[in-house]
């Protein structure tokens, strides 16, 4: 899965380097969604088995397949080929570069992570399945991570140029993926549970890759818990009320006034016939890490699977408690490895060069274990592309930055600048893979000899 892996392991510890990197493989293939979803969905003797629930395929009128997300296509692939003929529309939109097509599900790519045309095209097709769909209908509902960016249908006045500032601006303030979540949702015509009102009364099964530090079932066919006031709020928490459309405002004014526009509460869903499917999450993907560094001969220790803050702090705050563990044995005795899931963010002010939370993770920790012969951290976006760059994260060592010393490279000024990639990349310690095939957040691993 890991396409540089003979460079990653040319330099620096290279025995703790390949069993950081044999637990991250390892785990992403435990989260597999093309592989969740055949598991979980089976047609047998003409009934349509997912999960627990069972369907007699001749009283079902139509099956519709809807969806988006970065690690959407999977699990579409998994159901054409299960469905096959019997699928009579479907539609997903997934990131632009995927160049794979499916027989009875239409693909489409799109941006990410700011929206573009294209996804606003393939979420008007998805609105007109969903007021297609009627009594005896199956939809399913494919969401995964990058959906709420690829799916966009903006409410009200608010066109797409004014819904693009708005996702920049929130992508760039440093603001946790729920709240960035709590603006898209009070601003599209989908979100926060809508397009389920339109699919009623057709039954939604959704099959969720969660990629949320809350744990919990998400996407437009999802009951939503926040409010106008919570999106207005995230907006002047991080100073953007001003900065962002005044359709932006006007809309989410007139929200909070007029509860008939608020999105869908758990109240509303009473009358809906929906099946949330978890094919994938976090913590299933750090017990495979803990298990496979045991099965390394390392002791293991899941330390949070809901990590979050700002990047590079995080980085050095978990960095410190290995040297500590290095040095003194304290809280788990190596050699071990400890295991952290989350989805940690990047404040960016002003012009900034190329990278990602993955990224600026590692380095953040190289600069605390420089000098360390016994330290390796590693630092993946499990969907591959960790922000808007090609690359999945990175790996350092405690030789890092002595190696970046020799190629003149200042890693402390390159990460202020937010420059992680153009680092990684010219010490080689940047990891590029193949596609993922899932998208459960971030993994970090610190292995310790």
């Amino acid at each position: 899965m890991i396409r540089n892996k003979e460079e990653l392991l040319s330099h620096g510890n290279r025995e703790l380097r390949k069993i950081a990197l044999d637990i991250i493989e390892y785990s992403i293939k435990a989260v597999n969604a093309y592989e969740a979803a055949k598991g979980r969905i089976k047609i047998e003797d003409d009934r349509l088995v997912i999960a627990d629930l069972i369907y007699d395929l001749s009283k079902v009128r139509n099956l519709y397949v809807i969806g988006g997300g970065k690690a959407s296509f999977p699990i579409a692939k998994a159901l054409d080929e299960i469905l096959g003929l019997r699928i009579k529309q479907g539609v997903i939109n997934v990131k632009r570069g995927e160049k794979r097509r499916l027989r009875y599900i239409k693909v489409i790519e799109a941006g990410h992570p700011i929206p573009d045309e294209a996804g606003l095209e393939g979420a008007k097709e998805m609105m007109k399945i969903a007021e297609e769909a009627e009594e005896s209908d199956l939809v399913f509902c494919v969401i995964t991570g990058g959906a709420s960016a690829l799916m966009p249908l903006p409410a009200g006045d608010i066109s797409l140029e004014d819904k693009k500032k708005v996702t920049e601006l929130l992508l760039k303030c440093g603001a946790k993926i729920n709240e960035i979540n709590a603006v898209r949702n009070h601003i599209s015509a989908i979100k926060g549970g809508k397009l389920a009102k339109y699919i009623h009364p057709a039954e939604i099964i959704n099959l969720i890759v969660i990629d949320e530090v809350a744990g919990l079932p998400w996407g437009p066919t999802v009951p939503d818990e926040t409010t106008f006031n919570d999106a207005i709020n995230v907006l002047k928490k991080y100073r953007l009320w001003g900065k962002v459309p005044i359709s932006v405002r006007k809309y989410l004014k007139e929200g909070a006034a007029n509860p008939s526009l608020e999105t869908l509460k758990p109240k509303d869903f009473k009358e809906f016939k929906v099946h949330n499917i978890i094919l994938a999450d976090n913590k299933l993907m750090c017990k495979a890490a803990k298990k496979r560094a045991e099965e390394l001969g390392f002791n293991a220790l899941i330390l949070s699977t809901k990590l979050e803050g700002e990047s590079r702090e995080a980085g050095i705050v978990l960095a410190s408690i290995a040297k500590e563990i290095e040095g003194d044995n304290q809280f788990i005795k190596p050699p071990c490895v400890l295991i952290l899931g989350g989805e940690t963010t990047v404040t960016i002010i002003g012009r900034s060069g190329k990278g990602g939370p993955s990224q600026e993770f590692v380095l953040g920790a190289s600069l605390e274990i420089a000098e360390s012969k016994k330290i390796v951290v590693a630092s993946i976006d499990t969907d591959g592309t960790d922000g808007p760059t090609e690359v999945a994260g990175g790996i350092v060592d405690g030789f890092t930055i002595q190696r970046a010393k020799e190629k003149n490279i200042d890693v402390f000024k390159n990460l202020i600048k937010h420059n992680a990639y153009e680092v990684l990349m010219k010490l080689q310690d940047a990891i590029i893979t193949e596609p993922t095939e899932t998208n459960v957040m971030d993994l970090n691993i610190f292995v310790i000899g």
